[in-house]
């Protein structure tokens, strides 16, 4: 059986796409079954893996508000070596078309991805920056919350919205939801500020906090317009070597529980 990680933080330009995107390839670089879906109406992660909805191609919309299953709307990849679920403009929609739905909103996205979950080792989301009903669907439909911590002076304020969030999930929703990591992006060692919000963050959630930290690379910044994850971008630079230290903690995390 897989599990299922939403990557979440409603704070934009934290890292949450380069996370989801670069999380799911190092997986899927390790040998994992791995598919990713992109839950964010920008459509960022598709196009940071070169995939496209141009034309018929059906996307998360469709498998979220219509009658299609979700192995209609996968999309499999060769590099890096995962399948994804896209996403377009037509999901920004979504939020305010599924207030019809008097009972059951809130897991349209669980009752989709539940009958393949046992196809892939891990399902990467990459949630929204929001906290409406897209959000709640990808916690609802989720095993576990994965939060990227940009280190910056107001790097806790983001969180605390989230975690109120995570919890009132936990009591209507999924109570088997529990956080999976923190992850600390764009970490400068030669700054002050980044290693006092590192020992500020660790304080907080203690054993919680991954080893492995997103330093600021411009190369994780130039690899998505062109398609690529950081694996296909440049391997040898610090991003890349983040990410798979990354990767490799979050199997190593798996295997022991």
């Amino acid at each position: 059986m897989g599990k299922i990680i939403a990557v979440s933080n409603q704070k934009g330009g934290v890292g949450k796409t380069t996370t989801a995107i670069n999380l799911a390839a190092g997986l899927g670089y390790l040998g994992n079954k791995v598919l990713l879906v992109d839950f964010d109406p920008q459509g960022n992660a598709t196009q940071g893996v070169g995939a496209s909805v141009n034309g018929n191609k059906l996307s998360i919309y469709n498998l979220l508000m219509e009658q299609y299953r979700a192995e209609d709307v996968i999309m499999r990849l060769s590099t890096p070596p995962i399948d994804i679920v896209p996403s377009s403009i037509n999901l920004a929609g979504a939020d305010l078309q599924m207030i019809k739905f008097e009972v059951g909103k809130e897991e349209l996205l669980k009752r989709k991805l539940d009958p393949i979950k046992h196809l892939y080792d891990f399902i990467i989301i990459d949630c929204p920056p929001s906290l409406g009903l897209l959000n709640t669907n990808a916690l609802t439909a989720a095993d576990s919350v994965m939060i990227p911590v940009q280190c910056e002076y107001y790097a806790l304020e983001g969180v605390t919205q989230l975690l109120l969030t995570i919890r009132l999930v936990q009591q209507l929703f999924n109570r088997s939801l529990v956080i999976e990591g923190v992850v600390l992006t764009m970490f400068d060692a030669r700054t002050k500020l980044s290693v006092e919000v590192q020992q500020e963050v660790r304080t907080h959630f203690k054993d919680k906090v991954y080893r492995s930290y997103i330093p600021r690379n411009i190369k994780l910044s130039e690899a998505p317009s062109r398609g690529m994850s950081i694996f296909e971008y440049d391997v040898r630079c610090e991003g890349a070597k983040a990410y798979a230290g990354l990767a490799n903690e979050v199997v190593k995390n798996n295997r022991r529980r």
